[in-house]
């Protein structure tokens, strides 16, 4: 027992804090039980509990059975069909903190994976950028970065550009970025534009990345496709009221399929179907509100690797 002044307890009051103690934890007795067990007050016994806590007398060790993370990778694995399941450590619920830690967990399993004369497919956003801070300097040669889906030309910064210079310092490289807006006005001028020769060269070279990682997006108000500039009002109601989110640009619905055929030919993006032929298709994605959205993605059979938190991937057993 640890007391700071000992002078304010006496052998025999100690004796009594761990009786009371006992009787409480172990035996089971009620607070007025013990009293009338010891002759004492009720107060006293509330009092006697709270110095045990306090001093260490008493330690109280809260077993959660869903906290058993190799369990929870096993169920995950088996339900989705998914190769591997990576669980971030997550101290609360803050959407920064988890996004962090998400970044923290992915980058250290690339240096696991990541060989020499890799391509390495990346998408853009907040959680890719917690990735690249955490990326380590690799001593793998000849890897390659190439982006999965356009980002130029928009009205507002998806880290995209940081995100790039960040690959190519841990990877030695220089990435291939998609120089066109993510999302046309229309359909036939952007299959006219993904004709260049140097585009169909990073669209190509996207195909034939052995690594894709990416997350998914939200369809909250401030999801970032919505604030990028590219959607009218219209199409954004439509997509709130029938998507749960996107994977690299692509609107998907609940059951993981393409939620606006038309506005999908006018994004500049890797196919999903490809998605699905790589050796590591890695989702990264956590917090609450893309819990549907991850889930989508899962159904869909778009990755074959989930890094994710704990809450979520709890929630996911569930649905």
């Amino acid at each position: 027992m640890h007391v700071e002044r000992k002078d304010d307890y006496s052998y025999e009051k100690i004796q009594q804090i761990i009786e009371v103690s006992r009787y409480y934890y172990q035996d089971g007795l009620s607070q007025m039980e013990i009293a009338k067990k010891m002759g004492l007050s009720r107060p006293t016994i509330s009092k006697a509990l709270k110095t045990a806590r306090e001093s260490g007398v008493v330690t109280i060790k809260i077993v959660d059975p869903f906290e058993n993370t190799d369990l929870i990778k096993q169920q995950l694995k088996k339900k989705y069909g998914l190769k591997e399941v990576l669980i971030a450590s997550q101290v609360n619920r803050d959407e920064r903190s988890i996004v962090n830690s998400l970044g923290e967990k992915a980058a250290a399993y690339l240096d696991e994976i990541v060989t020499d004369d890799d391509v390495i497919g990346i998408n853009w956003g907040t959680t890719m950028e917690a990735i690249a801070d955490h990326l380590h300097e690799s001593q793998c040669e000849n890897i390659r970065v190439v982006q999965l889906s356009s980002v130029t030309n928009s009205e507002e910064s998806n880290y995209s550009s940081d995100i790039t210079a960040k690959f190519n310092h841990a990877f030695h490289t220089q990435a291939n970025i998609l120089p066109l807006p993510v999302i046309f006005g229309d359909s036939k001028i952007k299959s006219v534009a993904v004709q260049d020769q140097f585009v169909d060269s990073v669209i190509q070279e996207g195909y034939r990345a052995s690594i894709a990682l990416f997350t998914v997006g939200t369809t909250r108000p401030k999801a970032m496709l919505f604030r990028l500039g590219y959607l009218e009002e219209k199409e954004i109601r439509f997509l709130r009221e029938n998507a749960v989110g996107d994977i690299v640009s692509h609107f998907i619905t609940s059951n993981g399929n393409i939620a606006d055929p038309k506005l999908d030919k006018r994004t500049v993006a890797i196919p999903l179907t490809k998605l699905k032929e790589k050796e590591y298709s890695i989702l990264v994605a956590g917090g609450e509100p893309k819990l549907l959205a991850i889930h989508a993605a899962l159904v869909g059979k778009y990755a074959n690797v989930l890094i994710v938190d704990q809450l979520v991937a709890k929630k996911l057993l569930e649905l």
